[in-house]
C-alpha cells in the first residue's frame, strides 16, 4: 500500500448466538474513538440493534478501472519516513498472521496508526435499483462482498488522509427497491454461516415456508480492522453490459479501519467471482503513485459467454492447488518450487512449500497483502542470501531498527548499483522473474531496503496456514489472469501504466 500501500483483509466470521442488547442511541454516540476493540466491538452490538432496512447485454468482459491510491506524498511529508514504513510493514505483518489463522481473534495485535491511504487497490461498482455508485478494495484473500451502509454507519480509527470519518459515502438500502434483508432459512445464510445456522433459526418453525427472521449479523476481522452488519439480496448493475439481481453482500453499519468497501475475489461461494459465475479474471497492477495524480489500470472479469473464454498469449502458467482443510478455503494455492537469488538455489525445506494434511505451508497469492509475507525460517534464507551477495555494501542498521524492513543498505556514495534478481519458479516451469523495483526499494535518502516481511516466530508461524504471501508489491506491472475454469494462475511481466 508508498512506495509501499498496505491493505487490509482476509477474513473469518463469528456467530452471534445471543440476542442483542438493547442500548438507545444517545449511548451509542457517546462511545469515545479511544475506546480499545472490545470496545468498539460492543458500540457495534448497540448499532446492530438499530439497523432499519427497508425491504422493500451479453458482452463476454467485464472491464471495470482499477484505482491505485496514492503513497508518496505520505512517506516524503512525514518528518521520518521510516516510521510510515514500519507501519506499512507491521499492517503487512498482521494481515499475513490473520490470513495463516483466520479463526484466531489478533484484536489485541496493536499497530501505529499513521495518516495514510487506507486500501490498495480499488474498483467502483453500483448496486441497487436505482444504482448506488460505492468504492471496493479488490480483494483476493477474502470472499464477502461489502459496502459501509446506510446513514447509522460509524468508522472507528478512520481518521485517514483525504477522509473524514463522518462523511463516508454509504449506501442506503432504503433508497433501493431491490433491497431485501437475507433470512435464517434463505441457502444463502448457510453459505456464510455454515448448515448448522438453520438449527439457530428459533423464530422459525420447522414447517414454516415464509419464515421472516433475518440471517444473524456478521463480524468479519481482517489483517487490520474489522467489519460487522447484515446480508442483504441486492442488484449489481454494470453499466451497458449486465445486471445481476439476488447478490448477496455485506450491508456493514460499523467497521474499524475499514472506510471503504471490500470486494472479496475469493474461493469461496460468496466471492464476486463465484457469484458471477467468471471463467477467469484478471489485472495488472501499476505501480504506486508517489504524488496526488490519479492512476489506474483494469480489471477484468470474463464471464466466457458469447464468444468463449478468451485466451492471452505469452502467459507462464502454474495450477493452483487448495489446502487440505477447510480453514482456508479462500486463498489461491500455487506450487512454488524455488526461490532463486542470483544464480544460488536458496534452499527452502519442503514442509514450508507445500500445505501439510494440517494445513500448514504453501504459498497463496493475495492483492490484499501488501508486501510479500515468509515465514521467518523460509525469510532467514532469504534475507541471508542477500546479504552474503551484497556483503560490500554498508549495512543501514539504524533504518533496519526503524523500518522493521531487512536487509537495508547505504548505497548514497556508491557509483553504480549491483543487486541480484530475485526469480520466483513454480511448478510447471513458471518462472516470476521480479523487476528490481519490486523488490528493493529507496526507503529514505541513499538507503534501499529489502521490501518482504517476516515475523520473528523462529518455528512454524503463528496458527499456521499459508508460509508464504505473494503481496500486491511484488505483483506490479504483471499481467495476472486467475484462470478459474481451468485452476490455474497466469502471468506475464509488462507495464501496467
Amino acid at each position: 500500500m508508498a512506495p509501499f500501500p498496505s491493505i487490509t483483509k482476509t477474513f473469518y466470521f463469528l456467530i452471534f448466538t445471543n440476542s442483542l442488547t438493547n442500548h438507545n442511541q444517545e449511548e451509542v454516540e457517546e462511545e469515545k474513538e479511544e475506546n480499545n476493540t472490545f470496545m468498539a466491538s460492543s458500540l457495534l452490538l448497540f448499532l446492530l440493534s438499530f439497523l432499519i432496512l427497508i425491504t422493500s447485454s451479453k458482452s463476454t468482459t467485464i472491464t471495470i478501472p482499477l484505482s491505485a491510491p496514492s503513497f508518496n506524498k505520505l512517506i516524503v511529508s512525514s518528518k521520518k519516513p521510516w516510521g510510515s514504513l514500519n507501519h506499512l510493514a507491521s499492517l503487512s505483518l498482521s494481515r499475513a498472521h490473520h490470513i495463516k489463522s483466520p479463526k484466531t481473534n489478533f484484536s489485541l495485535i496493536k499497530t501505529p496508526l499513521f495518516p495514510r491511504s487506507y486500501g490498495g487497490y480499488s474498483i467502483s461498482l453500483n448496486f441497487g435499483t436505482p444504482p448506488q455508485t460505492t468504492k471496493f478494495v479488490m480483494d483476493t484473500g477474502s470472499s464477502l462482498v461489502w459496502f459501509p451502509c446506510t446513514s447509522r454507519y460509524l468508522c472507528s480509527e478512520c481518521n485517514f488522509p483525504n477522509i473524514k470519518k463522518t462523511g463516508i459515502p454509504t449506501f442506503l438500502p432504503k433508497l433501493s427497491s431491490s433491497s431485501k434483508l437475507i433470512g435464517c432459512k434463505n441457502p444463502r445464510c448457510s453459505m456464510i454461516f455454515g448448515p448448522e445456522i438453520q438449527s439457530k433459526c428459533q423464530e422459525c418453525d420447522s414447517t414454516a415456508q415464509n419464515c421472516t427472521q433475518t440471517c444473524p449479523p456478521y463480524v468479519i476481522q481482517y489483517g487490520s480492522g474489522s467489519t460487522a452488519g447484515l446480508l442483504l439480496s441486492e442488484t449489481l448493475d454494470f453499466p451497458n453490459k449486465k445486471t445481476i439481481p439476488d447478490f448477496l453482500v455485506g450491508c456493514s453499519i460499523f467497521s474499524i479501519k475499514q472506510p471503504e468497501g471490500i470486494a472479496g475475489f475469493g474461493r469461496s461461494p460468496e466471492s464476486l467471482p463465484s457469484q458471477l459465475g467468471l471463467k477467469k479474471f484478471s489485472y495488472c497492477l501499476v505501480s504506486h503513485a508517489f504524488d496526488d495524480t490519479p492512476t489506474s489500470s483494469d480489471l477484468v472479469l470474463d464471464t466466457g459467454s458469447g464468444s468463449g473464454v478468451t485466451k492471452t498469449a505469452g502467459l507462464s502458467h502454474t495450477p493452483f492447488l487448495k489446502n487440505p482443510t477447510t480453514a482456508f478455503r479462500d486463498y489461491y494455492y500455487v506450487l512454488l518450487r524455488n526461490i532463486v537469488i542470483g544464480d544460488t538455489h536458496v534452499k527452502v525445506p519442503y514442509k514450508f512449500l507445500v500445505p501439510g494434511t494440517d494445513g500448514n505451508g504453501g504459498t497463496i497469492v493475495d492483492s490484499g497483502t501488501t508486501f510479500t509475507f515468509m515465514e521467518n525460517p523460509v525469510y532467514e534464507l532469504v534475507a541471508k542470501e542477500f546479504e552474503k551477495q551484497m556483503a560490500h555494501y554498508t549495512v543501514a542498521t539504524e533504518i533496519q531498527n526503524l523500518t522493521g524492513l531487512r536487509p537495508c543498505y547505504n548505497i548514497s556514495g556508491e557509483k553504480s548499483l549491483s543487486v541480484p534478481d530475485l526469480i520466483f519458479q513454480f511448478k510447471g516451469g513458471a518462472k516470476m522473474a521480479l523487476p528490481l523495483s519490486n523488490y528493493f526499494s529507496i526507503v529514505d535518502s541513499g538507503v534501499i531496503c529489502l521490501t518482504i516481511v517476516s515475523d520473528n516466530v523462529a518455528g512454524p508461524g503463528l496458527g499456521g496456514g499459508p508460509a508464504i504471501i505473494l503481496g500486491n508489491y511484488q505483483q506490479r506491472n504483471f499481467y495476472v489472469e486467475f484462470d478459474l475454469e481451468n485452476e490455474k494462475f497466469g502471468f506475464k511481466q509488462q507495464s501496467c501504466a
